[in-house]
């Protein structure tokens, strides 16, 4: 028998091994399972190469629970090792500069295993002892046992070993007592070694036999050694690439549609990205796509190696030229990762034009699912408009697809302004703005639907990139203002008949939690709507693009203003402002009296001071003035005042108002109860 020392310098080894080496320590079980694959792997190349003459037999790897001795065995029919290999590729542990390996690495070690050959070691952390019975594949080898219980002292003998190949028996610690449960072990050879290309068997299958499950003498295989990713696109149907989407994802709807990656210059590639299905807003997930390195999961972090954008697909993504860390779970940056993630755009954009241009009528059927992703793609990488602008669409209220071409041939005679700037009139809810589209339609305007998560955020980009246009949602102004070909006419009102009638509304509108209201007067025809509700494009879009850009809170957190327009030429509000006149002129007579003579003193008063620099007005003179404004506020205060308090029973101004929050969904409760009381009242 043969013992010495494991060829570190330092005797902390094991215990760092076991703390660091990994991230996580059910890793331990991809590298075992992965090592006793590759030794197949080897053995299948020196035989292809008629470097082994030998019979092959069965290749199947075998991974074993003996609970009651405590051991999890992994058993390969690979090459094996001889005593010299062993002593060659396990005892040393190739460390350059090791002496101040744990300073250096015990926060990191992440960041060494690859390149150092550990995986083997990952053992350690789960073993109290490790024991490796193998047998080489060449002439006259013998059986070699090797073992260490994870300090650096080893043990290695001659034994007898019948079959070519290794086993790798572990001695699970007791605080690591999970991994020697059926149930872990079956999850985690799931997750790591469902692709590995070499058979991979755990127990055996069961069938029901006399009231109850029994095991058969067939083996459990737990892989699919040849996955949908390694065949040629073209000896695959539809219904397998669904089918192997509902092996990755059983949970999950059919998806849209796939793109099937295969390079293999400049770098090597290979996957299926899927278009998943998506319900609804909420249901976005990243980090769907799983990465695998010759058929080994390593993550599903992608962020590094696939565009932002696209992380919101599913699949596989296979390449054994991703550079990867030592623990195979996190990318490094080089430029292969950038080259392989342009590519990946490339592929995805060229698909989807493909897609487009054969089948226009399929495209336009999953445009709304599909919508979320070039949005997000074109949103997130620059270059990725210009590559999708061409199968991009527009919706329209009717249902119909345009390219962003299409659209602007079709609404450019109709629908530039006096500014001739193109307006682009959309909606984000057909219901809620039902009113506001039949009013544009009826001016022979075409409304888009923008009723996605990101669409809000593309409507500045467009802006952007289309130049000399705006886009503007239908309900922020009167129709008369949304696309202006000329001067609006002016109201034939009084300044007083304005400022009364203002009064009489605003002093009635209802105190919305976070919602303020102002009111304008505006000349739109007997024909046109007594009131109606606009909110402001600007200030509602702010608030909208605050929800994606933390720095743009404010916004977020400002009151959504909204303003009552009221046409002067209805004959409701005319009635509304005969009535007032006729029930409040006598009080109001001596008030606005007062109101111009005082307006006239704070004109006159503020003429004098503009002809003085600022240091030059006196103390006696800006008290003057002030007090002068003062008097006009109180004067207008009570103006205000007698129209409230006329203004608070007359049901035709509550009956306005409530029609033009009711039509914009701002009507409920008690106020909504008080309306349709009234309602039966004026019937």
């Amino acid at each position: 028998m043969q013992k010495g020392n494991i060829g570190v310098t330092t005797e902390n080894i094991f215990p760092v091994i076991k703390k660091f080496l990994y991230s996580d320590h059910e890793i331990f079980l991809r590298e075992m399972v992965s090592n006793a694959v590759d030794a197949t792997q080897k053995l299948k190349t020196l035989a292809s190469n008629g470097d082994f003459k030998g019979e092959m037999g069965d290749l199947t790897v075998r991974v074993s629970l003996d609970k009651e001795n405590g051991t999890l065995t992994i058993s390969d029919h690979g090459i094996g090792m001889t005593a010299e290999e062993i002593d060659k590729y396990i005892n040393q542990i190739a460390f350059s500069g090791v002496t101040d390996f744990l300073d250096k690495y015990k926060d990191n070690a992440n960041a060494i295993i690859g390149h150092f050959g550990l995986g083997f070691y990952s053992s350690f952390m789960v073993s109290k002892k490790v024991e490796i019975v193998t047998k080489s594949y060449k002439d006259g080898a013998k059986g070699v046992k090797w073992s260490c219980d994870g300090s650096p002292e080893y043990s290695i003998e001659d034994c007898d070993k019948a079959e070519r190949g290794s086993d790798i028996i572990l001695y699970i610690d007791d605080d690591c007592k999970e991994f020697l449960e059926k149930p872990r072990i079956e999850s985690l050879l799931n997750k790591y070694c469902k692709f590995l290309p070499i058979h991979i068997a755990f127990g055996k299958k069961t069938e029901w036999k006399d009231g109850k499950q029994v095991e058969t003498d067939e083996d459990m295989i737990i892989n699919d050694v040849e996955p949908l990713w390694t065949k040629m696109p073209s000896s695959l149907k539809d219904e397998d690439y669904k089918k192997f989407y509902g092996t990755l994802y059983p949970m999950h709807d059919e998806p849209l549609f796939w793109i099937h990656l295969n390079v293999d210059y400049p770098f090597n590639l290979t996957g299926i990205l899927y278009f998943p299905r998506i319900k609804s807003n909420i249901e976005l997930q990243r980090n769907k796509i799983q990465l695998y390195c010759n058929q080994v999961f390593v993550t599903d972090q992608v962020e590094g190696i696939v565009p932002e954008f696209l992380t919101l697909l599913h699949g596989v993504i296979d390449s054994p030229d991703i550079p990867l860390n030592v623990s195979r779970s996190y990318l490094q940056s080089d430029a292969n990762v950038k080259k392989i993630s342009t590519y990946i755009t490339k592929k995805v954009a060229d698909r989807l034009n493909s897609i487009f241009k054969e089948n226009r009528k399929e495209y336009e059927e999953k445009w709304d699912g599909l919508k979320l992703f070039i949005n997000y793609g074109m949103l997130s990488q620059e270059d990725f408009y210009d590559r999708a602008k061409d199968f991009s669409l527009l919706k329209d209220t009717e249902g119909k697809y345009y390219t962003f071409e299409e659209y602007k041939t079709l609404i450019k005679d109709n629908q530039t302004d006096k500014e001739n700037q193109l307006v682009y009139l959309y909606a984000t809810d057909k219901e809620e703005q039902y009113t506001y589209i039949e009013n544009a339609k009826a001016k022979g305007y075409s409304v888009l639907m923008f009723d996605g998560q990101l669409d809000v955020p593309v409507v500045s980009m467009l802006e952007q990139k289309f130049g000399t246009c705006r886009f503007t949602r239908v309900d922020s102004d009167i129709v008369e203002r949304l696309i202006p070909k000329e001067d609006i006419a002016k109201t034939s009102l009084s300044d007083n008949e304005s400022a009364n009638l203002t009064s009489a509304f605003n002093s009635q509108m209802p105190k919305l939690e976070n919602k303020q209201f102002m009111v304008d007067i505006q000349s739109l025809g007997e024909n046109g709507q007594p009131v109606i509700i606009t909110q402001n494009e600007y200030m509602r879009r702010m608030k909208d693009i605050s929800k994606f850009q933390p720095g743009m809170a404010f916004y977020g957190q400002m009151p959504d203003s909204y303003t009552l327009v009221l046409n002067c030429d209805h004959p409701l509000i005319k009635r509304v402002l005969d009535d007032e006149k006729a029930k409040c002129s006598e009080k109001l007579s001596p008030v606005e009296s007062e109101i111009k003579a005082k307006e006239a003193l704070v004109a006159a008063l503020q003429q004098e001071q503009n002809k003085k620099k600022a240091e030059e007005i006196t103390q006696t003179e800006k008290d003057e003035k002030a007090d002068a404004e003062k008097a006009l506020r109180e004067e207008k205060d009570k103006r205000n005042s007698i129209i409230a308090e006329y203004a608070k029973d007359n049901k035709v101004v509550h009956q306005l108002i409530d029609l033009a929050l009711l039509q914009n969904g701002m009507l409920k409760g008690e106020a909504l109860n008080a309306f349709l009381r009234r309602s039966v009242e004026l019937i």
